[in-house]
């Protein structure tokens, strides 16, 4: 249930609309306005150097794909629910017999929200979540709240079952864990982020990321938030946001480790997949036996003190009825 919490060569930019791309073999325009084509090629998924479930790094080979410049904003997913009337699971009261041991105030349409505290927390609480009824992606915050002069931020308070929704309406896909990865490095090779090895070079803000210690002190000039997209510079294959401002679903079911032990070590992994439905439930919470998904790039709550996952090879799990105010998404076409 929602109350359950749980980026040295950059390759050639690539734009999107009629041009063409030689040095990839692929011609023609893209399938949908606003995506970028990632030429296929074979890279070194994961990381052993940070977190353990980056682990063990391995190498992958991804076939040529396309995918959506950005993450997909407040405006696109409107229209998608104009011509759709889709609901998003924000909005839907949870069933009483699917969660039997929920509180009743629990029971009314809402989602997490980040509350920031004024004084320093154990880091390990995860206090600064509170589930907000009539929180949804038209009310970021709760009920009084609204999307306007936001247009162009990231969607959020979506699970991966509205993500995907909008995506089949789109004629598009999530992407897998390594397309994402993949797109996110922009080209570069054993990078920490998708611009280099240094967080903040020359003291550069290259992603909307947290400033100062979490989840108290924020040494940004406004509220922690999301921003619009492409308000920071794009990686190596012209993608915006592939670090922070919003977490992002994929297509791939979450294990606390890459699968990369199972063939031998000479094999490459040709365009893998992760485990299972069932595989992705979390065995040490046996009372809460929901499936989990990938989700990647880190959002405006990652920062130093806290959580350094806004790296590419970075991965977080993600139960997929949970909808929160730093989780989006971008979808991908397949060639």
């Amino acid at each position: 249930m929602k109350t359950h919490l749980s980026k040295n060569n950059p390759t050639k930019k690539l734009v999107s609309g009629s041009q063409t791309s030689k040095s990839t073999g692929h011609l023609g325009r893209p399938p949908h306005k606003e995506m970028v084509w990632i030429p296929g090629g074979t890279f070194v998924m994961g990381s052993d150097r940070h977190y353990p479930e980056e682990g063990p790094s391995h190498q992958v080979k991804i076939d040529g794909f396309w995918i959506d410049r950005s993450p997909v904003t407040n405006r696109q997913f409107q229209r998608f629910v104009k011509e759709t009337g889709y609901i998003t699971m924000a909005e839907r009261s949870p069933k009483p017999e699917d969660y039997p041991d929920a509180l009743p105030e629990l029971l009314v349409p809402g989602s997490l929200v980040f509350q920031q505290p004024n004084f320093p927390v154990e880091l390990n609480s995860a206090n600064w979540w509170a589930y907000i009824p009539g929180a949804n992606w038209r009310h970021p915050e709760g009920a009084g709240g609204s999307i306007k002069g936001k247009e162009n931020h990231p969607v959020v308070h979506v699970t991966v079952e509205d993500a995907e929704a909008y995506a089949v309406w789109a004629g598009k896909t999530l992407p897998t864990e390594a397309q994402w990865e993949f797109a996110a490095r922009g080209g570069m090779e054993g990078k920490a982020y998708a611009w280099g090895d240094e967080l903040m070079p020359d003291g550069k803000m290259m992603a909307n990321f947290w400033l100062g210690e979490f989840p108290w002190q924020n040494l940004k000039t406004h509220r922690p938030s999301t921003t619009p997209v492409a308000l920071y510079p794009p990686n190596g294959y012209g993608l915006y946001d592939t670090i922070g401002n919003v977490w992002e679903w994929t297509a791939d079911w979450y294990q606390d480790y890459h699968l990369a032990d199972k063939p031998k070590s000479c094999c490459i992994l040709v365009n893998p997949r992760g485990c299972s439905r069932e595989e992705s439930i979390d065995s040490r919470t046996s009372e809460v036996q929901i499936p989990r998904r990938v989700v990647k790039g880190g959002s405006f709550l990652c920062a130093a003190s806290y959580c350094r996952r806004y790296r590419p090879a970075a991965r977080h799990p993600e139960m997929i009825d949970t909808s929160t105010c730093h989780i989006g998404f971008r979808c991908v076409v397949n060639a």
